[in-house]
């Protein structure tokens, strides 16, 4: 598709979703959300949109930072907007992720206006905005037959000279039950004060919620009359929304989300694989907000030559692991070998079993295998362990499929995140994850020690305190099995 330029004629190669990342808990995207994002090639982000989702983007995207503070822009709007038309030239699928609703103080009406002038295709995938989803995660929802049949979202800074939203204030005084202010935080005296002046009753339930739906969530309530005065004391900051209502009483009742049991938690997960993690999912299922750090990617790597001529001599070939047996089909794939020349039997472990038959091959269990003329297909690591698979195989061959590597592109997005949380536990699931957060540590500028100093630390099991001992001499909380369960049961009972 042709578009226009400063005069000049160029082509439009991709399209762009303009899309709403949700409040803050990653889960709150839509699946339509979640499908751009990893389908993405390139993602512009804004500053509200949690780091996080972005993992699930694909190896090889791009990311730009598009965030903006109330006092500085890191990008104006219009070079986001020139950005999405250059990149949508060159990609044919970006994202544009901002947080919240694209669609309520978003911007996305003047982002898509600015698409369709330059004839780039678009959509728009709404996401659940803040002013309904840090209510209800506080406990409060919008909107409730006793207490507020009408809601409305406001912007509590515009356009004005001096800063103060100029609104219909009787209006929103008298006709709206509820009303959810973005972003009010500074203009909260002049909020109050207005809507006071326009018959709102003092002693009207005010509620100010920040960074509603992470587990580093205040709230703060008070009336109109008082509200102000308490935010000042309790130093309370954007990005916050403030609901005023007499919905608000019913916070008392409806709390839930700050009852799970390891709410109000900020727990680093020391990570040494790519994939998810199980542990990192089951701690936030209990209301910790979770940074996994550093970031893996696995890098396919090829075989020697001379190892590719023997193939069709080996009689046994053992994987060990899934993603080992994936990246070894893929190579012959992308060498055109014939994989009738595979006469060897194969084997793996249970998990393994499956990722070979699906390659349309029927294989044994690897305690079934005996010894000699084995190819033993692993990744890199798996060579710590050669002395033992020569031990009790005999003669072997080793194939390395690749190895894991540190995703730098990731270290700005950590940077981010630790900035913004107050991290108070760190845990260690492996003795390699001791290395890892050292090493990714490094890259960030950080010292592994000082960063751990006033962090409760925990390990799970006594060989990986031991290798955390080698870096780090103070207390450790070691759990009492090295499981999942187990480290979890300590973090509830040992609190920061």
């Amino acid at each position: 598709m042709a578009a226009w330029r400063e005069g000049r004629h160029y082509m439009i190669k991709g399209k762009v979703w303009l899309v709403g990342a949700g409040p803050g808990d990653i889960s709150l995207i839509t699946v339509k959300g979640l499908n751009a994002i990893k389908n993405a090639e390139v993602i512009l982000y804004d500053r509200l949109v949690n780091p996080k989702i972005l993992d699930f983007a694909p190896d090889g995207c791009e990311f730009i930072y598009c965030g903006k503070l109330p006092d500085r822009h890191f990008l104006r709007q219009e070079a986001i907007n020139q950005l999405m038309v250059d990149k949508a030239s060159e990609f044919e699928r970006v994202v544009r992720l901002k947080g919240g609703d694209p669609g309520v103080f978003g911007r996305v009406g003047e982002e898509a206006a600015f698409l369709a002038e330059h004839e780039v295709p678009y959509e728009i995938v709404p996401g659940i905005t803040s002013g309904i989803a840090a209510a209800m995660y506080a406990g409060v929802p919008v909107t409730h037959r006793e207490f507020g049949e009408s809601f409305a979202v406001v912007t509590a800074h515009d356009k004005s000279v001096d800063g103060k939203p100029n609104l219909n204030w009787e209006g929103i005084a008298n006709g709206i039950d509820t009303v959810a202010f973005y972003m009010g935080i500074a203009n909260l005296p002049f909020i109050c004060e207005k809507l006071i002046e326009h018959g709102k009753a003092p002693d009207t339930p005010v509620m100010l919620v920040q960074w509603g739906t992470y587990s580093r969530q205040k709230v703060l309530q008070g009336n109109l009359a008082n509200i102000s005065a308490l935010a000042v004391k309790e130093k309370f900051n954007n990005p916050s929304i403030t609901l005023v209502g007499n919905i608000v009483s019913l916070r008392e009742k409806l709390n839930w989300f700050e009852k799970k049991p390891l709410f109000g938690r900020q727990i680093l997960v020391a990570r040494s694989s790519s994939g998810a993690s199980e542990l990192a999912e089951r701690l936030a299922e209990r209301g910790a907000d979770v940074i996994e750090f550093p970031k893996w990617k696995y890098e396919i790597v090829m075989p020697d030559v001379q190892l590719l001529e023997k193939l069709p001599g080996f009689k046994k070939i053992l994987f060990t692991s899934p993603r080992s047996c994936d990246a070894f089909f893929k190579t012959l794939k992308e060498r055109k070998i014939d994989i009738r020349k595979i006469t060897a039997d194969l084997y793996g472990s249970s998990t393994t079993l499956s990722a070979i038959e699906n390659h349309g091959f029927s294989a044994l269990p690897k305690e079934q295998i005996d010894k000699d003329n084995v190819l033993i297909v692993g990744e890199e690591s798996m060579l710590a362990d050669k002395l033992s698979f020569t031990q009790q195989f005999g003669s072997c061959d080793f194939w390395i499929t690749g190895h894991k590597v540190m995703d730098d592109k990731y270290l700005p997005l950590f940077e981010r995140m630790l900035q913004e949380a107050d991290i108070d536990t760190v845990i260690f699931p492996s003795s390699s994850s001791v290395r890892g957060l050292d090493q990714g540590l490094t890259n960030l500028g950080e010292n592994f020690g000082a960063f751990l100093q006033g962090k409760q630390t925990m390990v799970m099991g006594k060989q990986t305190a031991a290798a955390l001992n080698d870096f780090y001499k103070d207390h450790v909380e070691i759990a009492e099995k090295p499981t999942i369960e187990s480290i979890i049961q300590l973090a509830e009972q040992v609190r920061p």
